[in-house]
């Protein structure tokens, strides 16, 4: 016989292992934003236009990347409202990377 509080029991595990999996979702698209961020730079820094622009189209969905400079350095912003699960509201992730111009 199962009692009341072993069924809450049950759900309350089973509400916390899905709030893990959700971070552990949101981490891994932190660490795409990040590679991409950092694959980006490296590019623009070595003024390879066509390699930068095919790192950006490795980005997941709905990322925007800004590229600016600041004196010898490249710096990359690469932004996205992360919604790994369509029912649970989006939470804005970003990801930077700097890296020095290659040849200066």
């Amino acid at each position: 016989m199962v009692t009341v509080e072993v069924a809450f029991a049950v759900m309350l595990s089973a509400v916390v292992a899905l709030g893990l999996c959700y971070v552990i979702a949101l981490v891994v698209q932190l660490g795409q934003l990040q590679a991409v961020a950092g694959e980006v730079a490296r590019q623009r820094a070595r003024s390879d236009t066509a390699a930068a622009q095919r790192a950006e189209d490795d980005a997941p969905k709905g990322t925007v990347v800004k590229v600016s400079v600041s004196g010898s350095d490249v710096v990359v912003l690469a932004e996205l409202r992360s919604q790994p699960w369509g029912w649970i509201p989006a939470l804005p992730l970003s990801a930077r990377a700097v890296v020095a111009k290659e040849g200066v």
